[in-house]
């Protein structure tokens, strides 16, 4: 199922849908005429646990079609909000996590270039969430140095703890897009939350794909353009640790909840990777893609 949270232009208040025949239908909507009550967040829908998009699907099978018009819309007629447009926690970052960035960071970066042994793990606070065709905030008191990092990011569906590889799928509910917005200049003594927890620095969406709809999460393409020229492009396949290990090792340091979200890292072709160095600057515009889910689009604004 493709869920999204999104507003009708002429209304701010938030609303949980899912895309049925190329249209948007209202979930809460759905459930009053399935007799059936469905929530209007995205984290209430998470925490009543995966089966319940199963039998949402069921029931989508069994309306008849002419039930949806009332509370459908079209694309246009929309402003798509990130998809968890207030995470109840951190984001869980994963550095180093494909074997050519880190070898492109060992170059223009404070690292060693050996493989990590183990995750690498850092955070991004829930501010840092910003939506498909918003701006991402450059604050120039801060930073001369703005990257970018398309991402697969994961969000888990129930309370896990001690979670094997063997079992990790099952604590899936679903698959979006992050941008891990970086400030390279911003390190502080090898910490990351400065560099990475800024305002905007996580643009999230277009929507959600429940995992049922994603095959192999472990090939999926995945890429990015500034200003139409593509910078980065590659494959999950090339993750240095999959999902399966990263759950399992994350789920040994603390527990992993419904509604967590894990940005599981990007490929080369970062900016400060690049011979010369390139950064994003005011007017930029930035498209990071995977596939099966979608392109988020945010454009550069400088403070």
């Amino acid at each position: 199922m493709k869920l999204l949270t999104y507003t009708l232009k002429e209304n701010f208040e938030s609303r949980l849908g899912f895309i049925h025949n190329n249209h948007i239908i209202d979930m809460e909507d759905f459930g009053e005429i399935s007799n059936f009550p469905l929530p209007n967040d995205m984290l209430d829908l998470i925490d009543m646990g995966f089966e319940i998009i199963e039998e949402i699907t069921e029931m989508i099978q069994e309306t008849p079609a002419n039930f949806f018009e009332e509370i459908s819309y079209e694309m246009d007629e929309v402003t798509l909000l990130a998809p968890i447009e207030k995470p109840r926690k951190n984001i869980i970052g994963i550095g180093l996590n494909y074997t050519e960035h880190v070898a492109e960071s060992a170059r223009t970066l404070d690292t060693t270039g050996k493989l990590p042994q183990k995750p690498i793990i850092f955070s991004k606070p829930p501010t840092t969430v910003t939506a498909t065709n918003t701006e991402i905030i450059k604050n120039t008191k801060l930073t001369q140095q703005l990257d970018w990092e398309v991402e697969l990011a994961v969000v888990i569906g129930k309370k896990g703890k001690y979670v094997s590889k063997t079992d990790a799928m099952d604590y899936v509910f679903g698959y979006t897009v992050i941008n891990d917005i970086s400030a390279r200049d911003c390190r502080r003594e090898g910490q990351w939350i400065v560099s990475k927890g800024q305002d905007t620095f996580a643009p999230m969406g277009p929507i959600l794909v429940t995992k049922d709809e994603i095959e192999n999460p472990h090939n999926l393409d995945l890429s990015l353009k500034v200003n139409g020229v593509e910078k980065q492009n590659s494959n999950t396949k090339f993750l240095l640790f999959n999902i399966n290990d990263l759950i399992e090792d994350l789920s040994t340091v603390f527990t992993l909840e419904p509604g967590d979200i894990i940005a599981t890292g990007t490929p080369s072709g970062v900016g400060a990777g690049r011979d010369p160095q390139e950064w994003l600057y005011d007017g930029d515009v930035v498209e990071a893609t995977v596939e099966g889910i979608g392109t988020i689009v945010n454009t550069v604004k400088e403070i």
